[in-house]
């Protein structure tokens, strides 16, 4: 054990909730545990490789769109008077976490270090599939998040406005992306592209693309065209020959959830592996806590992981101070 202390709240992943959990942590008077992460895990991690973000107020001039905010964020805590709120287990990463039979938890961290906990959050977020072009993402990844090729409709969409865009996808979710900007940009043209896959289409969709004409390549994608530097795409080659324009594209092809913490402790997940809880965000797991990307059932966004983790930091109080309520009403008996 790396030490004898029983700690309040554990909070697990460094991205937007993990970060926003923390601080209502601290805010709230609470003891938190925050491990960020290992290098390793910042790596396979959505906000490390998000450069700007534009559909959030105030955040458009960040260089490093999600990562800066949430390193001001810390920096603050730190400096502020609920600084001994927080332990910081910086660049550290946690690799197990086990239920004990008094309802705490056990954190085992990269290092082989052990740690107590009565509640746990977990934060640990999700991550694009990419395309594979011969083998390797090498021949897409200079484009990657650079807005030339990026993953959230949501977030990204609006840079498709006058340009030709192509979705890299096999099935409806894909073709729907492309009908989704069509109908709110207008694009000069717009391209589902399946990289030597079958598609596989319903018949309403494959009717709204004839209507807005989405044409559909089955050919093996061999090639990226564009300024691999500055991150510019101009376009793709296919086995077939053919070369075609495109400016901008979405890669829908799924997401990897991190949720091996969760199943360690009986959480259960949904067919896609989102993580099912209470309207608070807690799991079938007592006290153990998710919030962010990996819950099932929310928009994958930083305005809606910090509304879980809000809920889930304010009832984690509430169940702090009533614990503590308690105890003071029966010493005064």
């Amino acid at each position: 054990m790396s030490d004898n202390k029983v700690h309040e709240i554990t909070v697990i992943g460094g991205g937007a909730a993990g970060v926003m959990a923390t601080l209502r942590g601290v805010l709230n008077n609470d003891d938190v545990l925050f491990f960020p992460g290992a290098p390793k895990d910042k790596k396979r991690s959505r906000d490390m490789w998000v450069a700007k973000v534009e559909n959030m107020p105030g955040y458009a001039h960040y260089k490093k769109g999600i990562v800066d905010p949430n390193k001001e964020t810390i920096e603050w805590i730190q400096e502020s008077e609920f600084k001994d709120r927080l332990t910081l287990m910086k660049n550290t990463s946690v690799e197990k976490v086990e239920k004990n039979l008094d309802e705490t938890y056990t954190i085992t961290d990269n290092k082989g270090e052990t740690y107590l906990t009565r509640y746990v959050v977990l934060t640990t977020g999700i991550m694009d599939v990419q395309p594979h072009l011969d083998g390797t993402i090498d021949k897409i990844f200079p484009y990657a998040n650079a807005q030339t090729a990026d993953y959230c409709l949501r977030c990204d969409g609006h840079h498709v406005l006058g340009k030709h865009t192509s979705i890299i996808g096999t099935g409806d979710g894909a073709a729907w992306v492309g009908i989704m900007l069509k109908e709110r940009y207008n694009t000069p043209s717009m391209t589902i592209l399946t990289n030597g896959e079958e598609p596989v289409f319903s018949e309403e969709v494959t009717k709204l693309m004839k209507l807005y004409k989405i044409e559909v390549i089955d050919s093996k994608i061999v090639d990226v065209l564009g300024d691999k530097k500055e991150g510019k795409l101009e376009g793709y080659k296919f086995a077939s020959g053919r070369q075609i324009q495109s400016e901008f594209s979405f890669v829908s092809l799924g997401t990897i959830v991190y949720n091996k913490l969760a199943l360690m402790v009986g959480a259960e997940a949904d067919k896609r592996g989102y993580i099912l809880t209470d309207p608070k965000g807690m799991t079938k797991a007592h006290n153990f806590y998710v919030a962010g990307d990996i819950r099932a059932g929310f928009k994958k966004q930083i305005y809606t992981a910090w509304d879980m983790a809000v809920d889930t930091m304010d009832d984690i109080n509430r169940k702090i101070r009533t614990r503590k309520r308690l105890a003071l009403l029966k010493e005064s008996e």
